[in-house]
């Protein structure tokens, strides 16, 4: 029994041992992937993550994918740098294998900046750097500089006549950019220890993933400044108002992008509207079936406890001091109309409700009811009624504080009520548009590359993002800076390029589950499905 004991421990002594060396291996500089990502100036909103290795860049050589992300010429640029610099004989087994990271910066010049952060195996010395300095007929010219006093080199690529900006950073980590504002910046920054800036993977699952991308939400408004010319865009605005981090994995098809993880709340920040959606159940999606084939963009909210959201949202009304003015509302529609309208609308409203907008800069409301005919009277006796299914609402607002702040957009807007939806326009003509296409089914779900992109997208969410490009180029142009619209337009490969994307919410132990889906266009983009659902 006393040599078992023994010979147990040793065992013991030497698992232990071995996991050290193991952990203590992962670790290095070169490797944890944690260490190399705070580096990161943190008014970075995304992050892209990949392996530096050959394999990776077989993969995406020549793909239409993300060259039309990124721009062609882009794409280029970085493959050139890639292959003069990274894959220098010099210096290449020191970046060969470690995770590189680039990331997306506002910049003072209403741009967008990349930075390219890595970090090289410990094995690497400074000298092997400056040899770089002196080799000659390669392509490039480097030259010894500092960075608010910390080394780096100015990089120039005689192959596509740009310079590429070099700072050395502690434990071996690299960042460089072409933009030189951005690295100043970068040599400036000194990371908060106590301040989380992007949500990290666990290191098994870093090493397993193809790519990661990181969304840091409360930047991405900095970021979209410099993309939009019109500040109040609500394109993408729900999202920017979210206090979360995110961290998803890529999965990759040849004609698209998906990528799928998590977006955890941070909890210790306000919470904002989205917030309200992680203590329910996904659903079923199947509102966006009757959005119109002209759809731009639509956000979908899908409730599986619609008392549950509506007492969230009562709470949420409290804590942004909004509970007086909306008390003064619906006390003013009882006294006038004698209708309790909350508990008449709570009473009806079923689980999904949406704000869509069309390539004609239409908007509407779509609020899926239990029962559309109960609710009709209630609607006409607090309406102006033009006729017997349209009026517009007497008092401001009510949609605001119904629904939420995806709904500010209708502050004193036209109803009617088909079937059991509630449909909400900031026009008579428009809500005379949607019934046009209610009754003549024109939707994006006869489509048959909508269905074909929805065949890629979750079943069920919480809260759904989409935007169809084609159909929004009249919004981007009238809403992007003119740089970045004409990017937008006249770049090929470019964003024209796919079809459409969705960004999906699902709630999952108070915190989201997320999908990120972006597909290329397919051959025919208008055939109309002949069997309707």
């Amino acid at each position: 029994m006393r040599r078992l004991i023994i010979i147990t421990i040793m065992l013991l002594m030497a698992t232990a041992a071995i996991t050290v060396v193991y952990f203590k291996n992962l670790n290095t500089p070169g490797l944890h992937a944690g260490q190399t990502m705070r580096s990161i100036p943190d008014n970075a909103a995304i992050v892209f993550e990949f392996n530096n290795d050959d394999g990776f860049y077989d993969i995406f050589k020549g793909n239409k994918l993300f060259a039309s992300i990124i721009g062609g010429q882009q794409l280029n640029d970085l493959d050139v740098l890639h292959k003069q610099l990274l894959a220098n004989p010099l210096i290449q087994k020191f970046f060969t294998g470690q995770n590189a990271f680039i990331s997306c910066h506002p910049s003072k010049n209403h741009t967008i900046d990349l930075l390219l952060t890595i970090a090289a195996t410990k094995e690497l010395k400074p000298s092997y750097i400056d040899q770089l300095t002196k080799q000659t007929n390669k392509g490039l010219l480097v030259t010894p500089v500092l960075y608010d006093g910390k080394k780096g080199y100015i990089i120039y690529s005689t192959t596509i006549k740009k310079r590429f900006y070099l700072l050395t950073k502690e434990d071996g980590i690299y960042s460089g950019s072409f933009s030189k504002d951005l690295i100043d910046q970068c040599a400036k920054y000194i990371p908060q220890k106590d301040k989380q800036i992007f949500l990290e993977l666990p290191e098994q699952q870093n090493s397993t993933s193809l790519a990661n991308l990181y969304i840091n939400y409360s930047q991405l408004n900095p970021l979209f400044e410099q993309v939009f010319k019109n500040k109040n865009t609500d394109i993408f605005k729900s999202f920017c108002l979210l206090p979360a981090l995110a961290a998803l994995n890529l999965n990759f098809k040849s004609d698209a992008l998906l990528f799928t993880g998590f977006s955890n709340i941070q909890h210790n920040q306000a919470a904002d509207y989205l917030s309200l959606f992680a203590g329910q159940q996904p659903v079923s999606n199947q509102l966006k079936d009757i959005f119109p084939s002209t759809t731009a963009y639509s956000i979908c909210f899908a409730v599986s406890n619609p008392k549950k959201f509506k007492a969230d949202l009562s709470d949420w009304y409290m804590k942004a001091r909004l509970q007086h003015e909306k008390d003064s509302i619906f006390n003013k529609v009882k006294a006038e109309t004698g209708i309790n309208l909350i508990t008449e609308f709570n009473q009806v409203l079923s689980n999904e409700f949406a704000v869509v907008t069309t390539r004609y800069m239409e908007k509407f409301a779509i609020i899926t009811l239990t029962d559309g005919s109960a609710f009709r009277p209630v609607m006409q006796n607090i309406s102006k009624m033009t006729s017997d299914g349209i009026g517009q609402l007497n008092y401001n607002k009510l949609p605001f504080f119904l629904l939420g702040n995806a709904f500010s957009q209708f502050n004193h807007p036209w109803f009617m009520i088909i079937d059991n939806y509630l449909i909400l326009a900031n026009s008579e003509t428009e809500l005379k548009s949607y019934y046009d296409t209610y009754i003549n089914r024109k939707f994006q779900s006869k489509m048959l590359q909508y269905d074909q992109f929805d065949n890629l997208v979750a079943e069920r969410s919480n809260v759904a993002w989409y935007i169809n490009f084609k159909n929004a180029l009249p919004i981007l142009k009238r809403d992007l800076n003119d740089e970045f619209y004409a990017a937008f337009e006249y770049n090929e490969p470019g964003w024209k390029s796919f079809y459409a994307a969705s960004y999906q919410l699902i709630a999952a132990d108070k915190n989201f589950y997320t999908s990120f889906c972006i597909n290329l266009n397919q051959v025919d983009s208008t055939t109309v499905k002949n069997n309707h659902r």
